[in-house]
């Protein structure tokens, strides 16, 4: 008996043991084991979960979000392979690279990084769009000019060298029109005539979408983050197929958009492991709380709550935020702007604009306690450099540093002070700024300087001393008009009283021209330093330019007849 009871003992005690350990497994692995299931389980089977319990442990400090997250390196890969990288309790300062314009050699990211980092940037979100060196069935997205697979490591490990996390933005379902202007995505638009915005409700969208971000996260074996857009969704709803699915299932637009979102978030969530999405949140604030929260997408992605506005207070904010904890999210993300939110064409930014914008913002961080129970993990500060695929040019990136330079700082000392912008001017080279001119004196010393000082130089004297050329100039108003231009009518004596000024305004300005031209190759692709070229210097230069021409040959006719 004494040995049966022994033995029964001993087998309790073992099953005492394996119980511990398995609930020990279970506790260490949970988030990993749960998303293997999710690569078993479709849309249909509550893998969202349902409205009943999307409300539980939602909490500023919800054990979920103090998991920490291990490193990606995708493709999937077992989570015992993976090392452990725990950043949740830093708030996460990332600088935007908008490459669907104006991309940066790698080589001028090289000098750049450092400054970056050394500015309070610790991330950098890097909006690739159709510099990705896509290949295969996807090569018809790349530009003639994109980054080679090579060049993307190395900005990888830049960015590493400089202790700067890489954030890929990789956009599915709006400001896709560098997809769908090609003829072989056409049939994905949401509506036909406009290439902005995928149709959800056809598979090969989904299937396309996959694609991109499996090539994309390949790359990106480093990164802990990724960025799926998904703002500005025009038109949605506007498609046949849209409007069919509303009426057959009396649904919305909001609706609509949630299920897109969560499918791309159920690949994310299925293929890489502890990778941690954002996405904007402009299209987020249409919906209600309670389609939000049946979504279940809150425990999947983070909201960025973006608002480019100089001045604003914190309870412009405040119902938003309180609005997606109460639909179950635990962190936000903010944006701000330092370029490219002033005007589609602007050139040259507003310093005093955007440092209002980070001051706005700071308000924000320090009232959050009180407006929602919500951790902020980051702010990305945005350098828009088109407004979208078809329009022109911002702000160059050198042009906008000092801007980046100044609400960087602001953000990292909790204002700006006069101390804050003698950190500015001593990192940058310049003697002194003038924030409401928007103006930097001093010959500066960063990366691009060069062409800050003469894009500054176009902006203040180019359109403004030809103009007086050929506007105010009484001679050529008197003896040189459109008139006498077209029929070759000229008096010598008369032409060679403004000839000599006007030969040597363009041979200056050609001149200029000739070295800003090899300043901007030495950034920027030839893509890019043809179009800034065209649309900022030849619609005044060519005017001149056209008059010098005609000049010449006029003066050689030795005032012959008028060509009728």
């Amino acid at each position: 008996m004494a040995f049966q009871r022994s033995h029964r003992l001993n087998l309790l005690r073992l099953v005492v043991l394996l119980l511990v350990a398995l609930a020990g497994i279970k506790f260490l692995f949970r988030d990993s084991f749960t998303l293997e299931l999710h690569k078993h389980v479709s849309k249909d089977s509550e893998f969202w979960g349902d409205a009943g319990d999307t409300g539980q442990d939602t909490g500023p400090q919800s054990q979920a979000l103090e998991v920490p997250v291990a490193k990606i390196t995708a493709p999937r890969q077992e989570a015992g392979q993976q090392v452990p990288k725990d950043v949740s309790a830093t708030e996460m300062r990332l600088v935007h690279l908008d490459l669907k314009g104006a991309a940066p050699r790698v080589s001028y990211l090289e000098q750049v990084f450092p400054l970056l980092s050394q500015l309070g940037a610790n991330g950098i979100l890097i909006e690739y769009e159709d510099m990705f060196p896509f290949k295969g069935e996807l090569e018809i997205l790349r530009s003639p000019y994109a980054y080679s697979e090579e060049d993307v490591e190395r900005i990888q490990q830049l960015a590493e060298l400089h202790k700067l996390e890489v954030v890929p933005l990789v956009q599915t379902f709006g400001h896709v029109e560098f997809i769908l202007k090609h003829e072989k995505y056409q049939h994905l638009r949401e509506v036909e005539r406009f290439p902005n915005s995928f149709n959800p409700h056809l598979p090969d969208t989904l299937a396309l979408l996959k694609s991109i971000l499996s090539q994309v996260m390949e790359k990106h074996r480093r990164s802990t983050w990724i960025h799926i857009g998904a703002d500005e969704v025009f038109h949605l709803g506007e498609g046949m197929d849209s409007k069919n699915w509303m009426s057959r299932n009396k649904g919305d637009t909001g609706t609509m958009y949630l299920n897109h979102i969560k499918e791309v978030l159920g690949f994310i969530a299925a293929q890489y492991w502890g990778l941690r999405a954002l996405m904007w949140d402009d299209m987020l604030r249409k919906i209600s709380v309670g389609a939000l929260r049946e979504s279940g997408i809150a425990k999947h992605v983070s909201p960025v709550v973006w608002f480019y506005a100089p001045d604003f207070e914190a309870e412009q904010i405040g119902p938003f935020l309180a609005k997606y904890a109460e639909s179950g999210f635990e962190a936000v993300w903010f944006a701000s702007a330092f370029k490219g939110t002033t005007g589609p064409a602007q050139s040259w930014p507003p310093l005093s604009y955007h440092l209002k914008n980070h001051l706005s913002w700071l308000k924000v961080m320090q009232a959050l306690p009180r407006l929602a129970p919500l951790r902020c993990q980051g702010i990305v500060l945005t350098g828009w450099q088109r407004y979208d695929h078809y329009s022109v040019l911002c702000e160059l990136l050198p042009v906008g540093i000092p801007s980046l330079a100044v609400c960087l700082q602001t953000l990292v000392n909790g204002g700006f002070t006069e101390e804050t912008k003698r950190k500015v001017l001593d990192a940058l080279g310049f003697q002194s700024m003038q924030l409401e001119q928007s103006t930097c004196e001093g010959r500066g010393a960063f990366p691009g300087a060069e062409i800050y000082h003469m894009v500054e130089q176009v902006n203040g004297h180019l359109k403004e001393s030809i103009l007086k050329a050929l506007e105010e100039e009484s001679a050529i108003k008197g003896w040189f008009s459109p008139y006498h231009r077209k029929r070759q009518f000229g008096n010598p004596r008369n032409l060679e009283s403004f000839g000599s000024k006007v030969l040597k305004l363009h041979e200056d300005w050609e001149s200029f021209v000739h070295d800003l031209r090899a300043h901007l190759e030495r950034v920027y692709f030839p893509d890019t330093v043809e179009e800034w070229l065209e649309e900022n210097i030849n619609p005044y230069l060519d005017q001149l330019r056209d008059l010098v021409r005609d000049y010449r040959a006029i003066i050689r006719l030795n005032a012959r007849p008028k060509v009728m």
